[in-house]
């Protein structure tokens, strides 16, 4: 009984451990528990609702990123591309535009950067790692021109807009609303909808893929327009809750975003990640950023310990893709073998 009743537990741990996203919960309520001994306020519903209201503009980055690093890519203009967002709505707002159309145009412009990243990356077939470096600090450039280098505060803006970022909808923040309503959409998206599913088989064997009749380029060029589109809504959303066009917005964005989507499961070498991971990375990030606050750990070793985690999390992703490397060369040789075996 007792053999039966640990081959059951065995069998159980061995299921936690290939499903990415339930390692990931089981490690946030072991942390969250541990941490509410350490910090009694960890655990306050006040304490939950800041936290959840200041991930929300990562988590939603992080749904973009999730797609480009299934697609073998990766964007690291997306914290540039927040702040270039939030700076053109609030400064065109100031200059007299209706804040709608100046999210519009915020929105278009934005479009417009991840279209050129998609097209240099997808058609022209440029390392995506040197075109996104390169929009990063154009994007952050463009920022800074449009607001000279200062804050621009935004004064009596439409209750509307502002409801995005401060109010609540049933005692959830609205902002976290968008976020849920987001990343369910795109989980949803990436596991039943085709276009989505190209993504995956890009990432697996872009030879491949492109042998199949998938639009590699195409496929791609969409893949860099989501993340812009993603990044520019995060950051209206960062204008509508604090009311300032800030140029320096969204600065070390891509890293955390990175961070979340790797330890939520998606691989550095493309083919592989979920957004409900992603999510949960993100969930799990900001909770040791917040817990690291509480705690009065200082700024300085925050900073130490949110690199040490994405060392780890890429560490872990390069070995986890190694040794499924070395299974797949394993099996092959061993299906030789008895290929010429079996011959003989």
């Amino acid at each position: 009984m007792s053999n039966t009743n640990g081959q059951a537990i065995r069998a159980f741990f061995n299921k936690m451990k290939s499903f990415r996203e339930a390692t990931i919960l089981l490690t946030i309520i072991i942390f969250s528990v541990i941490i509410s001994f350490l910090a009694p306020n960890f655990l306050t519903v006040d304490n939950l609702k800041t936290t959840a209201i200041g991930m929300s503009a990562d988590g939603i980055i992080a749904i973009g990123m999730t797609v480009a690093l299934v697609s073998g890519g990766f964007d690291l203009s997306v914290g540039s591309i927040l702040g270039v967002s939030s700076v053109i709505a609030g400064v065109a707002y100031l200059a007299g535009v209706d804040i709608w159309i100046g999210c519009l145009i915020s929105v278009a412009i934005c479009l417009l950067f991840g279209l050129f990243d998609g097209l240099l990356i997808g058609k022209v077939g440029i390392n995506p790692f040197i075109i996104t470096l390169g929009m990063m600090q154009m994007a952050r450039g463009v920022a800074y021109v449009v607001t000279t280098g200062s804050p621009q505060s935004l004064a009596s803006v439409p209750e509307a807009f502002s409801f995005l970022g401060q109010k609540d909808v049933l005692g959830l923040p609205f902002i976290v609303l968008i976020f849920i309503v987001l990343a369910v959409a795109g989980d949803i998206l990436m596991r039943k909808s085709s276009p989505f599913r190209k993504v995956f088989y890009i990432g697996s064997n872009q030879k491949a893929a492109k042998l199949s009749g998938i639009n590699v380029s195409k496929t791609k060029i969409g893949v860099y327009m989501l993340t812009a589109f993603l990044a520019s809504i995060s950051g209206l959303l960062t204008l509508s809750r604090f009311g300032v066009a800030t140029p320096t917005a969204g600065q070390g964005t891509e890293m955390r975003v990175i961070s979340a989507a790797v330890i939520g499961g998606a691989s550095l070498s493309g083919g592989q990640g979920t957004i409900l991971g992603a999510v949960l990375g993100t969930v799990l990030l900001n909770l040791i950023n917040n817990a690291l606050v509480l705690l009065k750990v200082s700024v300085y070793w925050q900073q130490l310990i949110s690199g040490l985690i994405l060392i780890l999390a890429v560490t872990i992703d390069h070995i986890s893709h190694l040794n499924k490397k070395s299974l797949k060369t394993k099996k092959s040789i061993f299906t030789s073998s008895n290929a010429v075996i079996n011959n003989k």
